[in-house]
């Protein structure tokens, strides 16, 4: 888990997540419509699964998804155009020992899970640094642009609210930092979606896990997750 290792350094954790990645790509099946997710991640993915491009077809989370696998020569297809994925492939900023996620950073989250959710297989993959024993960053949230003062303020009743940046996502979206208790993830996760205004936030359940797949200093990992588990 996270903090147990001090002596662990930037080298090693790139290492971890190449390791990853390759154990990853090798689980796309021939000509399959793939889902790219946003962020560190993609930098150790992107490269490894371009050595295998032919015949697959690809969705990007984001723009700079988008811009990076163009660089590769991977081609890139709207989602709006395809119904299903076959599998879609993504990091996360946190991991949890049930399969809880806090994802984000990239501020990518609302696509990155229309895309978990379309996917028949949704593989998580990252260093052993992203493992922890709980999840306790600050939770990305997006709000609609219209009346966003208002769902921030709606927001702060969870905790501590931080706007990134002014300037508007793809999806015309403000993001925010929520610095929430996280002892019961699955219940802030449905109050989050109960509020108007909310686009997404950055909790991704189990369910929508299917493995996750982390590089470590003695090989790779690979975890499935049982959802007939209640």
């Amino acid at each position: 888990m996270a903090g147990a290792d001090v002596t662990r350094t930037d080298s090693d954790d790139d290492a971890q997540m190449t390791a990853a990645a390759r154990a990853a790509a090798a689980l796309v099946p021939d000509g399959a419509i793939v889902g790219l997710g946003t962020g560190s991640t993609v930098a150790h993915l992107l490269p490894v699964l371009a050595e295998r491009a032919a015949g697959h077809v690809f969705v990007a989370t984001s723009a700079s998804t988008e811009q990076l696998a163009a660089e590769l020569g991977i081609e890139v297809q709207r989602f709006d155009r395809l119904a299903h994925l076959d599998v879609a492939i993504d990091g996360a900023d946190e991991i949890a020992p049930e399969g809880w996620l806090i994802k984000g950073g990239g501020g990518a989250h609302v696509r990155e899970k229309i895309v978990a959710a379309n996917a028949s297989r949704f593989i998580i993959i990252g260093s052993a640094r992203k493992e922890v024993r709980r999840l306790a960053r600050a939770v990305p949230v997006e709000v609609l642009a219209f009346g966003a003062e208002a769902t921030l303020h709606d927001l702060r009743r969870f905790g501590e609210v931080v706007l990134r940046s002014p300037e508007l996502t793809l999806n015309g979206g403000l993001v925010a930092d929520v610095h929430a208790r996280l002892s019961d993830p699955r219940t802030l996760a449905v109050q989050l979606d109960g509020l108007p205004g909310v686009l997404g936030h950055g909790l991704f359940g189990p369910e929508l896990v299917d493995d996750i797949i982390v590089g470590r200093a003695d090989g790779v990992v690979h975890r499935v997750i049982d959802h007939r588990r209640p």
